[in-house]
């Protein structure tokens, strides 16, 4: 299981999804109040949610466990591989509700006086978790195929 490079791209996608659950993605600035969007909820410096951000939450969980689903079917290769598919489509998903929730924000701090907005580096993480199922579904199908050719040899 470990010593095929696709479960690491795998841990890869689960431990970035997990931090994506966890740290902010981006935050405001309006007037002499601060909030930071996270995953579940857009946060003001108490702690307290502002707007809920559930959807956005429960794609990037669905993800995560998708993933780890997906690390222990390394005997299944075409179910690990549509797997893979699947949460290629969900990472799609988290990086439009990304952008639909902070686009929200952006426009519900647009009345302040004083505005700015900063985005972390939790935000990009989804991308970067599509390009790492990328590369496990590939090796993944690479894996398949060597599998194939091996049974018509014997």
């Amino acid at each position: 299981m470990i010593q095929r490079i696709q479960t690491l791209y795998l841990a890869g996608v689960v431990a970035l999804t997990a931090l994506t659950l966890w740290l902010p993605l981006a935050h405001f600035t309006a007037g002499l109040e601060h909030f930071d969007l996270y995953a579940f909820g857009l946060r003001d410096a108490e702690g307290s949610v502002v707007q809920q951000t559930l959807y956005l939450g429960i794609l990037a969980a669905l993800s995560c466990l998708l993933g780890a689903v997906a690390i222990f079917l390394y005997k299944r290769r075409l179910l690990q591989l549509r797997l893979c598919i699947v949460q290629m489509v969900l990472l799609v998903g988290v990086e439009v509700m990304m952008a639909v929730y902070y686009f929200l924000s952006y426009r519900f701090f647009a009345a302040y006086e004083f505005h700015a907005q900063h985005m972390r580096v939790a935000i990009v993480f989804p991308l970067i978790c599509l390009v790492l199922d990328y590369l496990a579904a590939r090796a993944i199908f690479r894996d398949e195929v060597l599998v194939r050719s091996l049974d018509r040899i014997r």
